[in-house]
């Protein structure tokens, strides 16, 4: 099944076979797959010109530059030495392949893409349901879920009353839907702890790793750290989303909706805002919240009893933001979304199995044949459960691929190349691996489709953040063209650093042992202060606010822009496909002439029938009722 990975998807016989519900499935997953395709090579483009110009760029080059003697303030306190700035020049060259000005272009390039994908799947979902006969359909009354008759009953045995209006069912709880809220509240701030958690890991072992006395170990402290931490992100992420599962399906449950399709609903928004939270949280961290609160030397924030806040690499954040992208989406795609879906039927398979061979009685039947019957073939799969599971993972991917593709233009080509494997690992596990499901009729993919729409207008505002407060992109442009003496990135790196007189450092936070301890006089940290010289020593300078404000008005400028653009494409494109509207309107135009053609055949034969009968009043009357009773003239 996988040799054919290349071939287009056998869409009507997935219909045929599945119904129109799984079929639409199958038609939204192969479309977004190939709109993976040219983002994905935008995306490489975007990569290799950061690779080109790695040598031709300025900030990077001083950095790495010995000859620039930027002795650097203490990491940690008392433990930590100073150090000199070109020790990061890896960081600094790393970090230039992520953050440079294409980057730009491709969040800009991304989000329209997000736009024309939605549009093109409404075209596409208007041509199934054509071809498909569900223009016509409409919604019809569902039938009330079993569980809601029984809760139905169950009150009108409580309350004894058959007169009051029992039609509608609610929980037996009367703050049932606030104690909901707050418990989703409650699972959210656990995501939120989790977060902490790793927070503190960091900053304690970052501590820790200092103190050794390897210097090999001290001088990785930061890589070491990073590894790790992301590790166990990936690992809590994975954890908390089979217990979220579990219990927005719970919570549902609780509330006892009427309908089917109301309790999907109801699944799929509780689902989606818990593992949303869960999938993201530690990437929102790294990329608005860390190295914001850090203090300067002197006067740092300190948490737990003398653990200073963690601070961002000496290239900024966007790299670590790239590494903690990248990790938590190709582990997601590898290990719950192909492993465990692979892993996890078979395993129920073979539990079940076992637990029948258990507790059925073996009986000897030499008549039996010992092949076994197709039915109990069947009947060993894996019930189907439905397609939100199926859903939930390819709108997670979609938001790694659009939210934070500023700090990650590769994300776009490990999504295509996983969707590849997925679709058709999809079809192997509905076919082989699950029972054949009720087929079910449906127009469009319901709500998952607001939910998109939600993300690419969300990932508008949180790229434009990313551009803005995450990368030097602002800083930069605001060197070149109005600090710079000679209108070129030179001298950058000076700008950026403030100076701090080391005779400020509170006692006992001086580095111990230090071998130049003596002849440093300033060190430098990355912020725009005011140098201890000047009147309003350590105060934000000029160059703080001025960047601040044009980190503002790139973000309202940049939103703007792109929701313009977003606007311009919606309205440029038809939500339904040229010849399908005129195949529609002709299709009309036919069952009207049909209809009128119709009501002409019968006003001549009630005129032909008038006119024979006028001279004849008394049976006139008698015929013309007699067309009444026979449907002539029944319009």
């Amino acid at each position: 099944i996988y040799g054919v990975f290349y071939k287009f998807q056998p869409i009507d016989l997935i219909r045929k076979y599945f119904g129109e519900k799984i079929g639409l499935y199958f038609a939204w997953l192969g479309l977004y797959t190939e709109f993976l395709i040219p983002s994905s090579v935008v995306g490489v483009i975007v990569f290799f010109y950061g690779c080109i110009t790695i040598e031709s760029d300025i900030p990077s080059k001083e950095m790495c530059d010995q000859h620039n003697a930027f002795t650097m303030c203490p990491l940690c306190d008392k433990f930590c030495d100073y150090w000199n700035l070109s020790s990061a020049c890896a960081t600094a060259r790393a970090s230039h392949l992520f953050d440079n000005p294409a980057t730009v272009f491709f969040s800009i390039f991304m989000a329209l893409w997000a736009t024309m994908f939605l549009e093109q799947w409404k075209r596409l979902q208007m041509r199934l349901s054509y071809f498909w006969d569900l223009t016509g359909l409409e919604e019809e009354e569902e039938h009330p879920r079993p569980e809601y008759e029984t809760k139905l009953i169950q009150k009108k045995l409580k309350t004894k009353n058959t007169t009051e209006n029992a039609n509608e069912v609610r929980c037996d709880f009367p703050l049932m839907f606030e104690l909901i809220n707050v418990y989703i509240c409650l699972q959210i701030m656990l995501t939120f702890s989790a977060v902490f958690g790793v927070m503190v890991y960091r900053i304690t072992t970052a501590a820790a790793l200092s103190f050794s006395t390897n210097e090999t170990t001290r001088s990785n402290v930061r890589v070491t750290v990073t590894a790790t931490a992301v590790i166990i992100n990936l690992v809590v992420i994975l954890i908390l989303d089979e217990i979220y599962g579990a219990v927005a399906k719970w919570l549902t449950e609780i509330e006892v909706p009427k309908t089917e399709k109301s309790f999907e609903e109801r699944l799929i928004l509780k689902a989606f805002l818990l593992k949303f939270v869960n999938s993201y949280a530690p990437i929102f961290y790294v990329a608005f919240f860390k190295g914001r609160f850090v203090g300067r030397p002197g006067h740092y924030l300190y948490v737990f009893d003398g653990y200073r806040m963690e601070e961002c690499a000496p290239g900024g954040c966007l790299m670590e933001l790239c590494i903690q992208l990248s990790i938590i989406m190709l582990g997601k795609q590898l290990i719950q979304n192909n492993l465990f879906e692979i892993g996890i039927p078979k395993l129920k398979k073979l539990f079940r199995k076992l637990k029948d061979e258990r507790t059925e009685p073996k009986e000897i039947n030499t008549n039996q044949s010992k092949d076994p019957q197709q039915w109990d073939l069947d009947y060993s799969l894996e019930p189907f459960t439905g397609l939100t599971p199926e859903y939930m993972e390819m709108i997670i991917q979609f938001g790694f691929v659009t939210l934070f593709v500023a700090s990650f233009p590769l994300a776009p080509l490990f999504a295509l190349l996983n969707n590849i494997i997925e679709v058709r690992l999809d079809a192997k596990k509905f076919v082989t691996e699950l029972r054949r499901p009720d087929t079910v009729r449906a127009k469009d993919i319901g709500i998952w489709y607001n939910i998109l729409s939600g993300i690419g207008k969300l990932s508008v505002i949180i790229n434009a953040f990313v551009i803005s407060v995450t990368s030097d992109f602002i800083p930069r442009l605001m060197y070149q063209y109005a600090y710079s003496q000679n209108g070129t990135m030179h001298g950058f790196i000076n700008h950026t650093l403030s100076y701090f007189n080391v005779s400020h450092l509170k006692a006992g936070t001086q580095p111990e042992n230090s071998p130049f301890a003596q002849d440093v006089l300033f060190c430098r940290f990355k912020d725009y202060r005011e140098p201890p010289w000047s009147q309003n020593p350590y105060e934000f300078s000029r160059q703080y606010w001025a960047v601040l404000s044009a980190r503002l008005a790139f973000v309202i400028l940049f939103q703007n822009l792109v929701m313009f653009l977003s606007v311009l494409v919606d309205w440029m494109i038809p939500d339904i496909p040229k010849d399908i509207s005129e195949q529609i309107k002709k299709e009309k135009s036919v069952l009207v002439d049909f209809f009128l053609k119709e009501e002409h055949e019968k006003l001549k034969l009630i005129e032909s029938f008038i006119t024979r009968d006028k001279h004849r009043p008394q049976n006139g009357t008698k015929a013309t009722w007699s067309l009444f009773h026979s449907g002539v003239l029944c319009f």
